[in-house]
C-alpha cells in the first residue's frame, strides 16, 4: 500500500511540473508576439507620422485631454486665479510666483537703498550743521513774546508726531531689526520687542491718520502758496546768509514744502497702511493702475489679485514710510538743534518777538493788526464817563 501511495504522489507531481513549464512557454510566446505587433505598429508612413504629430497644442493619441497642458500650467505658474467653493477665494491661486520677487526686492534693493537714503539724510543734515551752525537770533532776546501756536494746534501736531516716531521706529525694526537686534538681546527678547511694536504699530496707525485731518483742517489755508514764496525760494529762506530773512506769513515756503510733503505721503502711507490693517479688501493700485493707463496710455497691469494688492501695498507702504523718515528727520532737525527759538513754537506756544519778526514777518504785522484792532474795538465798547 505504501508503494502504491508513494508512486501515485511522484506522478502527480512530475504532472504539475509539466503544467507548469508549459504555462510559462506560452506567456513567453505571448509577451513575444504583442511586442513584435507593437514594434510594426511603430512603423508609420510619412503621411500617417504628421497625423499624429502635436498640432496647435493637440495631444496625439488623447493621452493629456484634448489640448496641451503647458498652456495651463503656464497660467498656473503666473498667478492666475481660479475659481473654487470654499470662502476663501484666495485658495484659487495655486502658484504665487509674485512671491519670491516680492521677497527678493523687499529684502535686496528696497533695505539697501532705504538705509542709504537714510543715511545719507543724517550725514547731509550733519554737514549743514558743521557749515552753517545753529541759526540764531540775529537780534537777540526780546522780553516780549507772541502767541504762535493755540493748545488745540500744539495738540494735533504732537499727537501726529509721537504716533509716527513710534510707528516709524517700529516698521524700521520690522525691516532691519533680525539684523541687529538678535545679536544683542537675543531672539526671545528680540521676538517681544517685535511683538509689542506690532500692536502699537496697528493701533496708533489711526492716532497718525486722525492727527493728519487735524493739522490739515488747521492749517490748509496757511500753507498755500502765494508770491511771498518766490523770494523766500530765491533767497534759500535765508539759510545760507546771515542778517538775511526774507518776509514770510504764518508759514513759509519751506515750511509748507514740508506740510505739503507731509499730507500727501501721509495720505499714501495711510491708504497703503489701511490695506495692509485690513488685507484683501481693497483694490487701491489695481484701480490707480487703470486710470494712469487712461491718462499716459500706459500698460500696467489692472487685473490683480487680492494677494498681489497686499504684495504692492507692502512695498509702496515701505517706500513711503522712508520718505517720511527723511523728510521728518530734517524738520526735527531745523525745529530742534538747527535754529534757536523754534522749539518754543511747539513747547509752549509762545515764540520771542524777535524770532517771529525774523522769520515770519508779515505773519507778524498781521498778528499785531489784529491786536490793535481788538484794543481800538474794546476801548471803543466801553462807556464813557
Amino acid at each position: 500500500m505504501q508503494a502504491a501511495s508513494a508512486h501515485m504522489t511522484r506522478t502527480l507531481l512530475r504532472r504539475l511540473a509539466v503544467a507548469l513549464v508549459f504555462g510559462v512557454l506560452l506567456l513567453a510566446g505571448a509577451e513575444l508576439g504583442t511586442s513584435d505587433a507593437f514594434a510594426q505598429s511603430s512603423v508609420r508612413t510619412g503621411e500617417e507620422a504628421s497625423s499624429i504629430s502635436p498640432v496647435d497644442g493637440q495631444v496625439p493619441g488623447n493621452a493629456l485631454g484634448e489640448t496641451s497642458q503647458a498652456d495651463y500650467w503656464r497660467a498656473v505658474r503666473s498667478g492666475t486665479q481660479g475659481f473654487v467653493s470654499i470662502p476663501d477665494k484666495k485658495a484659487g491661486t495655486l502658484i504665487q510666483s509674485e512671491g519670491e520677487a516680492w521677497r527678493s526686492f523687499r529684502n535686496g534693493p528696497l533695505s539697501l537703498y532705504a538705509s542709504w537714503a537714510i543715511l545719507a539724510t543724517i550725514i547731509g543734515l550733519c554737514l549743514f550743521y558743521a557749515l552753517r551752525g545753529r541759526i540764531r537770533i540775529e537780534h537777540g532776546k526780546s522780553d516780549q513774546t507772541i502767541t504762535r501756536f493755540a493748545w488745540i494746534e500744539r495738540f494735533g501736531h504732537w499727537m501726529t508726531a509721537i504716533s509716527f516716531v513710534v510707528l516709524g521706529l517700529s516698521g524700521l525694526n520690522v525691516l532691519y531689526g533680525r539684523y541687529v537686534f538678535p545679536a544683542l538681546i537675543g531672539d526671545s527678547a528680540f521676538g517681544f520687542l517685535t511683538q509689542i511694536g506690532k500692536y502699537l504699530h496697528n493701533y496708533l496707525a489711526f492716532a497718525f491718520m486722525g492727527g493728519l485731518v487735524m493739522i490739515f483742517v488747521m492749517w490748509v489755508r496757511h500753507n498755500l502758496p502765494d508770491r511771498t514764496d518766490i523770494k523766500w525760494i530765491l533767497q534759500a529762506g535765508g539759510m545760507f546768509s546771515k542778517n538775511l530773512h526774507p518776509p514770510a506769513k504764518k508759514f513759509n515756503a519751506g515750511q509748507k514744502l514740508i506740510f505739503w510733503s507731509v499730507m500727501l505721503g501721509g495720505l499714501s502711507l495711510s491708504l497703503s497702511g489701511w490695506a495692509l490693517l485690513f488685507p484683501f479688501t481693497t483694490h487701491f493700485f489695481g484701480d490707480t493702475f487703470d486710470k494712469i493707463n487712461w491718462l499716459f496710455g500706459t500698460e500696467l497691469p489692472t487685473a490683480l489679485t487680492v494677494l498681489q494688492e497686499q504684495q504692492i501695498n507692502q512695498l509702496w507702504h515701505a517706500i513711503m514710510a522712508i520718505f517720511m523718515v527723511c523728510v521728518i528727520l530734517a524738520h526735527i532737525y531745523i525745529g530742534t538743534l538747527g535754529m534757536e527759538g523754534a522749539f518754543d513754537a511747539m513747547g509752549s506756544g509762545e515764540v520771542d518777538l524777535n524770532w517771529a519778526k525774523e522769520h515770519h514777518a508779515l505773519w507778524v504785522d498781521e498778528e499785531l493788526e489784529k491786536e490793535s484792532r481788538r484794543e481800538r474795538g474794546s476801548s471803543a465798547a466801553q462807556p464813557a464817563e
